[in-house]
C-alpha cells in the first residue's frame, strides 16, 4: 500500500509539472508572434504612425517611413497600444500585412503580456499543485510585474 501511495505522489508531481510547463510554453509562443517583430526588427520597415482615427479595436493613421524603409498606406495598429488621436508612435510593419506594431519599451512589454498572464497562471500550479510555494510566489510576482510594467508603459 505504501509503495502505490509513493507512485501516485510522483505521478501527481509529474502531471502538475507538465501542466505548468505547458502553460508557460503556450504563453511564450503566444507572445513570440508579436515580440519577434519588436525584438528582431532589423531589416523590417520602421517609421512613425500618426494616429488619425480609432474604431472597433484598431486605430489607423498615416505612416512616415524611416530612412531606408518603404512607404505603406492604410496601416492599422491595435487600439490597446495606441493612445489618442494625433499621437505619434514608433512602429515596425509586420511583413506581408498592413499591421503596425509599436516598438520601444512600451511595444516590447505589450508584446510579452500573454507570457505575464501565463506566469500568473503557472504560479498557481507551481505553488498549489507542486507545493513549491517560494517558486510559485516568485513566478507570480514576475508575471504581475510584467503586466504592471506593460500597463504603466502604455
Amino acid at each position: 500500500m505504501k509503495r502505490s501511495h509513493g507512485v501516485l505522489l510522483y505521478a501527481r508531481r509529474a502531471a502538475m509539472g507538465c501542466v505548468a510547463v505547458l502553460i508557460l510554453v503556450a504563453g511564450f509562443w503566444s507572445s513570440w508572434g508579436t515580440a519577434q517583430h519588436v525584438l528582431l526588427a532589423k531589416g523590417r520597415d520602421h517609421g512613425t504612425l500618426t494616429v488619425a482615427s480609432c474604431s472597433k479595436g484598431v486605430c489607423s493613421g498615416s505612416f512616415a517611413p524611416a530612412a531606408g524603409s518603404a512607404a505603406h498606406s492604410g496601416l492599422v495598429i491595435d487600439r490597446s497600444t495606441a493612445a489618442d488621436k494625433g499621437e505619434r508612435l514608433p512602429v515596425v510593419v509586420r511583413p506581408g500585412s498592413d499591421e503596425a506594431i509599436r516598438t520601444g519599451w512600451a511595444g516590447a512589454l505589450h508584446a510579452w503580456v500573454p507570457l505575464g498572464g501565463a506566469l500568473l497562471l503557472a504560479a498557481l500550479v507551481i505553488g498549489g499543485g507542486l507545493r513549491m510555494t517560494r517558486t510559485g510566489w516568485a513566478t507570480g510576482v514576475a508575471g504581475a510585474g510584467l503586466l504592471v510594467a506593460a500597463f504603466v508603459a502604455l
